[in-house]
C-alpha cells in the first residue's frame, strides 16, 4: 500500500484544528489532549508517515497484527496502546509488544497481566500504564466493567504492583448525530470524577485519563473532559473491507 504523504499531513492539520476550536470552547488547552492514532489495518509505512508529521501515540485492535507490523516500527519514540480486547491467553505477547492496555475488562485480565510482568521484572521493572473499559450501554457491548462493579475492579487492579491504573475508557454506541453521544460522555466523566475522588490518592497517576471520542464524535468528547480521542479513520482513510 502506497502512503498519500499529502493527503495524510492535511488530514491531521484538519484534526489539530478540530482539537483546537473543541477545546477553546470548553475553556481547555488543546495539550491537555492526546491524539490516539488508531493504525488497525494500516501498514507500518503510514504510522512511520503519521509518526514522522508529530504523532506518538498509536492505537492497535490486535495482538496479532500490531505483532506483524512491530519489527517495521523498531526504533520509533512511540506509544503503543491496545485500544481493542485482548483475550487472556495472549497477555504475554500485548505486555512485550505494548506500552499500555486500554482495555482492561475484568480483575481476572488484570491479574494475568500482572502476572505476566513480574515474569519479566527484573529485567524491564517498570510498570504498565492500563486504562479500565466501561460499558457504557450493556445491550451494545460485550466487553467493559459493568459502572456498578467498577470499584472492585478499580481496588483489586490497584493492589497489583506492575500495573498502574490511570483511568477509564469507553466505547459508546455509535451514533450519525454526535450530539447523541453526548450523555455517554458525560456519564464517563462523572464515573471517572467519582473514581478519582474515591481512589485518586491511591493511583500514582492521579486517575485522571478519560479515552473517549472517535473520529466523528471526538470534539464532543473534549467538550465533556477527554483527555485522549482516538482517531483512525479521520486520519488515514477509510479502511478497507476485507
Amino acid at each position: 500500500m502506497t502512503v498519500d504523504v499529502a493527503t495524510l499531513e492535511s488530514n491531521l492539520s484538519h484534526i489539530r484544528e478540530r482539537v483546537q476550536r473543541a477545546a477553546s470552547r470548553a475553556a481547555r488547552s488543546p495539550d491537555e489532549i492526546t491524539i490516539v492514532a488508531v493504525s488497525k489495518t494500516f501498514p507500518a509505512e503510514a504510522i512511520r508517515v503519521a509518526h514522522s508529521l508529530g504523532l506518538r501515540h498509536f492505537g492497535e485492535n490486535r495482538v496479532q497484527e500490531f505483532e506483524s507490523k512491530h519489527a517495521a516500527l523498531a526504533g520509533l519514540d512511540a506509544t503503543w496502546h491496545l485500544i481493542g480486547h485482548l483475550q487472556s491467553n495472549k497477555a504475554r505477547r500485548a505486555v512485550q509488544l505494548f506500552s499500555a492496555i486500554d482495555s482492561v475488562d475484568s480483575v481476572a485480565l488484570a491479574q494475568r497481566l500482572n502476572a505476566m510482568l513480574n515474569e519479566s521484572a527484573a529485567a524491564s521493572p517498570q510498570r504498565l500504564p492500563v486504562l479500565i473499559e466501561v460499558r457504557l450501554a450493556p445491550e451494545e457491548s460485550k466487553t467493559g466493567v459493568l459502572p456498578e462493579e467498577l470499584p472492585s475492579v478499580i481496588e483489586a487492579a490497584l493492589a497489583l504492583p506492575h500495573l498502574e491504573v490511570r483511568g477509564l475508557m469507553a466505547i459508546p454506541p455509535f451514533f450519525e448525530e454526535p450530539e447523541r453521544v453526548r450523555p455517554f460522555f458525560q456519564k464517563l466523566r462523572k464515573l471517572r470524577d467519582e473514581l478519582r475522588e474515591r481512589f485518586g490518592t491511591r493511583a500514582s497517576s492521579g486517575f485522571g485519563e478519560l479515552s473517549m471520542g472517535m473520529s466523528h464524535d471526538f470534539e464532543v468528547a473534549i467538550e465533556e473532559g477527554a483527555t485522549q480521542i482516538r482517531v483512525g479513520t479521520a486520519l488515514f482513510g477509510t479502511r478497507a473491507k476485507p
